[in-house]
């Protein structure tokens, strides 16, 4: 026995433990990051193919119904094959859905660039972000309650925005959805690397929603401040 009573054999089991969870957390990083990026890739397919189409937008209430009927089947399904199905099922219809809002952008003067920018600083705040949170392995789980009422808020908000038709409500919403899908980045990265979440099809959906609300934001950001 050592000095703080441990013998050799649970000392070497702890060690194993700890490699074991480790080993688990960079399985669910990878295959997080790959599924992320073969959707990302399928949701910009749709939307291209929806924006030269020129089909119409859904509509907020069949967006909605749309979004949460597959987000509630896809975290029935995370623990089987079809998951992945249901994954793609809601990547895609959000692919459609943002079909017609970029080809809204650009068909105004200079809408390439708006968009252009809106990407890019999308890619940077996501690269950034993640990047730190597994540099640093900060843990950025005491983030949760604040982000889960901070998007409660700016949901219920963006609702208001938009069955009032108030620009300024909307813009605040814009601005304040950056900040929080900045924030749920960092929380979702960290949570996967500190074992938090362990199902790759979840982390998945959550980096890209936050990816998507976060593209969208800056999207309507910038074409304001290009005065379009």
């Amino acid at each position: 026995m050592n000095q703080l009573g441990q013998s050799p054999l649970s000392i070497a089991r702890s060690g194993d433990a700890a490699r074991s969870s480790l080993l688990s957390s960079h399985r669910v990083l990878r295959n997080t990051y790959a599924l992320l990026a073969m959707t990302l890739l399928f949701s910009a397919g749709v939307a291209s193919v929806t924006a030269s189409l020129g089909l119409p937008h859904p509509g907020i209430l069949i967006t909605l119904v749309g979004y949460f009927g597959l987000l509630f089947l896809t975290t029935r399904l995370r623990d089987s094959g079809w998951g992945l199905l249901a994954v793609f099922g809601l990547t895609g219809f959000m692919g459609y859905t943002l079909g017609p809002i970029v080809s809204h952008y650009l068909a105004l003067p200079g809408g390439g660039q708006i968009v252009a920018m809106a990407m890019g600083g999308t890619g940077a705040v996501f690269l950034g972000l993640s990047g730190y949170a597994l540099v640093s392995r900060k843990d950025f789980s005491f983030m949760g309650g604040f982000l889960t009422v901070g998007m409660l808020v700016v949901f219920l908000a963006s609702l208001a925005a938009v069955f009032f038709h108030v620009p300024g409500l909307s813009l605040a919403v814009s601005a304040a959805c950056v900040l929080l899908m900045s924030g749920l980045i960092l929380f979702e990265t960290s949570n996967i690397i500190h074992g938090g979440e362990t199902n790759y099809i979840m982390a998945t959906v959550s980096l890209f929603v936050s990816i998507y609300n976060l593209f969208l934001s800056l999207l309507q950001l910038t074409g304001v401040l290009s005065d379009e």
